[in-house]
């Protein structure tokens, strides 16, 4: 994954910068190299995945000027072709063409990027620091200020606490310079609406998802696949499967005792032909490693905490077990197609709103959640559902078409790869939250958990402590409570608990599982 950081002033020493920046080491334990650039300190934590030699290492450096970066630039030999007889390469990795563009394009470069990203450059000509993020927020990257108002950057936030009074992520689809963030561009924004046939859209569907996969197979280190036996790692499994020349690996986890994931992921498998793998955990793997997940994350929300456990040990398992370095997920299609809550989306506009509020808050939720997983383990994350092209059409389609009118959610996504990528009821089967599919008492287990860790009285005096984000379950308050440990005074960098949008009928729940909605039906089977 690799972490950076960067100081944009004189005022600290450089053991005080790499004690905080050490913090995150593990999302780059191959290398590390911290250097003094013009008035401040920029540092580099490597996982190396494209071009694994020495000369991959960075900071990068150009005429002075300085950048680190947390990505993977898809096309980049496009652009390393287009600039190769100004400027000297000197290693295969994808970010070095990132200062280059710079000098070229300023600024402007960051709206011609296919990437998942964040970047902190240090600009000599102007003596000027600049930072950006991907327009989704698929790479992690938080700011905040410190005792005499300087800005500093890095990959999470616990590199900054302690340093920096507030700290805030660093909004996907900015750039920061000279004191400002401008935005240059809006992946939840849509110009135009597409209203072609639904044939058409499902081929677009198809072909850009595809392009999407493969894209993200390329990888000079071992790549890896979560195959829940859902819809969405189950399509991006079997893509992959179709495009590689030997079996793929995919993983898959469960309780011991109700897992309802692992049957249809083993399925997937044997349909796909991987060479498969069942993570096995117990009541004691879930609550030993809850504050350590918490602690990782940074975020109090019930939704995100639960969904990460099984996330979080499967890693683990992947990271002590194998030599994968790089694994994909299929994160961000809910955002997209539907949750299924959005079943009860009183009009097509209201599906729409919620898409865009979802897909603008995901670097808080779903993305933070795969992101830290993964990359404490030392691995990186690619997603698929992520591709900005793919993401930019599946928002352009008219949002009638993409509402739950088929009696099946994500009726789209599943009509656009009829045939032989899936089983039929893999490819038909209802949507089941992760946390519920590696088993229903795994959620269970919390609950009891948080029950027995507070009376009724210490609950509601304890949960009244806290303005923000208010815990409204004994659950909601243990996470906080373990959260505010680890990230004290900080809970704003989170905009709320991940909950159906109580404002439409049948959403005014009072806990975020799905299970709870009326038309769950057959998704926990």
């Amino acid at each position: 994954m690799c972490s950076i950081m960067g100081y944009c002033t004189s005022g600290v020493s450089f053991d005080e910068f790499k004690k905080y920046f050490d913090r995150t080491i593990s999302r780059g334990p191959d290398d590390t190299r911290i250097i003094y650039t013009g008035d401040g300190l920029i540092g580099f934590h490597r996982l190396a995945i494209m071009g694994l030699t020495d000369s991959g290492m960075q900071p990068f450096e150009l005429d002075g000027s300085y950048l680190v970066c947390n990505g993977e630039i898809y096309g980049f030999k496009k652009f390393r072709n287009e600039l190769e007889g100004k400027y000297t390469f000197h290693s295969d990795s994808d970010c070095e063409v990132l200062l280059p563009l710079y000098k070229e394009y300023g600024v402007e470069m960051f709206k011609m990027l296919d990437a998942e990203f964040a970047c902190i450059l240090y600009d000599s000509e102007s003596c000027s620091w600049i930072a950006a993020r991907d327009p989704i927020g698929i790479r992690p990257l938080y700011y905040g200020y410190d005792s005499k108002n300087a800005i500093v950057f890095a990959s999470e936030a616990k590199n900054l606490v302690g340093l920096c009074k507030k700290i805030k992520p660093f909004p996907p689809g900015y750039y920061y310079k000279d004191g400002e963030f401008k935005c240059y561009r809006d992946i939840a924004a849509v110009e135009k609406y597409v209203y072609d046939d639904i044939d058409t859209v499902c081929k677009n569907i198809r072909e850009k998802l595809i392009a999407g996969i493969e894209k993200r197979l390329i990888a000079d280190a071992k790549v890896g696949f979560l195959l829940s036996g859902g819809l969405d790692s189950s399509l991006v499994c079997s893509v992959a499967a179709k495009k590689s020349e030997s079996p793929i690996r995919t993983f898959a986890i469960g309780m011991s005792e109700d897992a309802i994931d692992l049957k249809y992921a083993k399925e997937v498998a044997e349909y796909i032909g991987s060479e498969h793998t069942e993570v096995i955990i117990s009541k004691d793997d879930v609550i030993s490693s809850l504050e350590t997940v918490i602690s990782i994350l940074g975020t109090f929300d019930i939704t995100t905490i639960r969904a990460s456990i099984g996330m979080y040990l499967v890693c683990k398992a992947i990271h002590e077990t194998t030599d994968i370095r790089v694994l994909l997920t299929g994160e961000i299609s809910d955002e997209l197609f539907g949750y299924k809550y959005t079943d009860f989306a009183p009009s097509a506009e209201e599906f729409q709103k919620e898409a865009q509020k979802r897909l603008r808050e995901l670097h808080t939720y779903d993305v933070l959640r795969a992101d830290r997983c993964i990359s404490v383990n030392s691995l990186e994350a690619r997603v698929p559902f992520g591709d900005l092209d793919f993401v930019k059409y599946v928002m352009s389609i008219d949002p009638e078409k993409k509402m739950n009118k088929y009696k099946k959610g994500k009726y789209l996504l599943r009509h656009a790869f009829e045939g032989d990528y899936l089983p039929h009821d893999i490819l038909y089967r209802e949507k089941a939250a992760f946390s519920d599919a590696v088993g229903h008492s795994m959620v269970d287990h919390l609950k009891e958990y948080a029950e027995h860790a507070y009376t009724d009285s210490e609950f509601k005096e304890k949960a009244q402590m806290y303005g923000y984000c208010t815990p409204f379950t004994k659950e909601s308050l243990l996470y906080r409570e373990i959260f505010e440990k680890y990230y004290p005074g900080q809970a704003e960098m989170i905009p709320d608990f991940w909950m159906p949008n109580k404002a439409w009928e049948g959403c005014a729940v009072d806990d975020p599982s799905a299970r709870v909605l009326s038309n769950y039906g057959d998704s926990g089977k």
